[in-house]
């Protein structure tokens, strides 16, 4: 056969497979009976173009909106829109298990999976168990003196746009904020984003340019990813991505080993998190098969995941507070008539004090509500056997997901207004039902670990700023525009500052 019979054969081949693949997917997969686009029936690379595209929230919801509760977004996926079955899926106990979607996310370093990424149950709760007692809420608000050192330096940052009456980009500012925080709580020092009023160490534009990849490899099928990753390397935003990883796993491994350092030397008094974690490694290190990479791997979940999805959550209950005055006006009563009776600290709001405003709280919540900062779906494997779901069958070994972005718009939990942004739902009503389908940070045995860092730092810190600051939307037509890949992060929000009498 000449050469160009090798090429009319295999072409000729990939165009029998691809049109068998389709007929399959399309009339004979157990998917096949559900709707969705096209693309998504016969290849994943519709989910691909998502994540690049970075409005799969949107996409999803309007999906749901057109099509019903269950929509195919892949050959073998679909994302399901009913909370109820956010306990089926992702109960306790529920013999559902992450897809390999989340193995992009694992540092390569690791000895056992991180938390985030591990994929068998059993693993992930004999891990979960070393380190749980350290990111409990009791533990994180003995820290809250850490926070407050951000807080306070955020302050005075915010004060020097009030004197030069320039606008601010409140986002940008609150993601630096968010990513000192993580370095005060992990490692008692600031990174410096605020300090040096920049992205210190290209942390944040490293995040950004890897985040888009990674998600991108993780809905790729497996035997897909490293040549896509490799071949990316031709592309600078692949390779810019690739480095990125590294530097962050640089910078994990370089904080423990000079914290180690001091310790052996006796200068370290510290009593942040680092310095929990290399208590457990030296009194059950052994033990527990808790190692100095285990702790490097706990930082690292730090700079990746601890800081864009709170300051997501942060600027969207900003946002939607300021650009609701009748919010707005509700929310300022209450801080101000609490902090005039002393039920609020100052300079610096204690998270037990802010816990006992309920409107600051349903703002809070809403806020969250509707901006969820993980805007995909969080997709787990059918167990062996199947289940039964919304009256279908799914067969085991198939794929399901709960999209945050879709079911908190859900009028069935969250009322017929379900796509305002409206408190006064927290307030009134069944809550408790609400609550239980609030969905931004997982749920059940997999629920983020660093869930209560987040909450005590945005119930301080809402408060907090807008007891000392008058803050307007530099353009009052503004909307909240965010680009999604994985965390659904704000685009800039230009606000104008004023500092009010009562934060003197």
């Amino acid at each position: 056969m000449s050469l160009s019979d090798y090429v009319l054969f295999l072409l000729g081949f990939m165009g029998v497979y691809w049109a068998l693949w389709i007929l399959f997917t399309v009339w004979l997969h157990p998917y096949s009976k559900y709707p969705g686009p096209f693309l998504a029936s016969i290849s994943r690379l519709w989910l691909v173009l998502e994540v690049f595209q970075g409005h799969a929230h949107i996409t999803q919801k309007s999906l749901h909106e057109k099509l019903g509760p269950i929509v195919r977004i892949a050959p073998n996926e679909v994302s399901i829109s009913d909370p109820e079955f956010i306990k089926v899926i992702y109960g306790v106990n529920s013999g559902f298990t992450k897809t390999d979607f989340y193995l992009s996310f694992r540092p390569k370093f690791a000895r056992f999976p991180d938390l985030f990424t591990t994929i068998n149950e059993k693993v992930h709760s004999q891990r979960r168990k070393i380190v749980n007692n350290i990111y409990s809420m009791t533990s994180i608000v003995k820290s809250e003196d850490l926070i407050d050192i951000c807080s306070e330096l955020f302050l005075q940052r915010i004060g020097e746009f009030a004197e030069t009456k320039n606008p601010v980009d409140i986002a940008k500012w609150v993601n630096w904020y968010t990513f000192d925080v993580i370095g005060e709580l992990y490692f008692s020092s600031m990174f410096g984003f605020m300090k040096e009023r920049q992205d210190s160490h290209n942390y944040i534009a490293s995040l950004d340019n890897c985040l888009p990849i990674v998600c991108a490899s993780g809905v790729l099928p497996k035997y897909i990813r490293i040549p896509f990753l490799f071949s990316g390397l031709l592309f600078s935003p692949i390779r810019s991505a690739m480095h990125a990883l590294s530097a962050i796993n640089q910078a994990a491994e370089t904080s423990v080993t000079d914290r180690i350092q001091l310790r052996e030397k006796g200068n370290s008094t510290r009593e942040d998190i680092l310095d929990k974690l290399l208590c457990i490694y030296e009194s059950r290190g052994d033990e527990q098969d808790f190692t100095v990479t285990d702790i490097q791997v706990e930082a690292y979940g730090g700079f990746f995941a601890g800081s864009d999805t709170t300051a997501a959550a942060i600027s969207s209950i900003l946002f939607h507070i300021i650009k609701n005055p009748v919010v707005y006006s509700k929310l300022m009563k209450e801080i101000d008539e609490a902090s005039a009776a002393g039920n609020l600290s100052y300079p610096h709001v204690k998270y037990a004090e802010a816990m006992r405003l309920p409107y600051l709280i349903a703002c809070c919540k809403e806020g969250m509500r509707i901006h969820p900062s993980i805007g995909m779906t969080l997709p787990r494997v059918v167990p062996p056997g199947g289940r039964q779901i919304l009256g279908q069958w799914f067969p085991g070994g198939l794929r399901v997901g709960v999209n945050a972005a879709v079911v908190h718009f859900d009028k069935g939990i969250f009322g017929g207004d379900a796509n305002e942004f409206n408190p006064e739902r927290w307030l009134r009503g069944d809550t408790a039902n609400m609550d239980r389908h609030m969905f931004q940070f997982g749920s059940g045995s997999r629920i983020c670990i660093g869930k209560n860092i987040s909450l005590c730092e945005i119930h301080k810190f809402v408060p907090e700023l807008l007891r000392t600051y008058e803050i307007k939307l530099a353009n009052p037509d503004a909307e909240f525009v965010t680009v999604n890949h994985w965390f659904n992060k704000p685009c800039p929000l230009q606000v104008n500052v004023k500092r009010r009498a009562i934060g003197v």
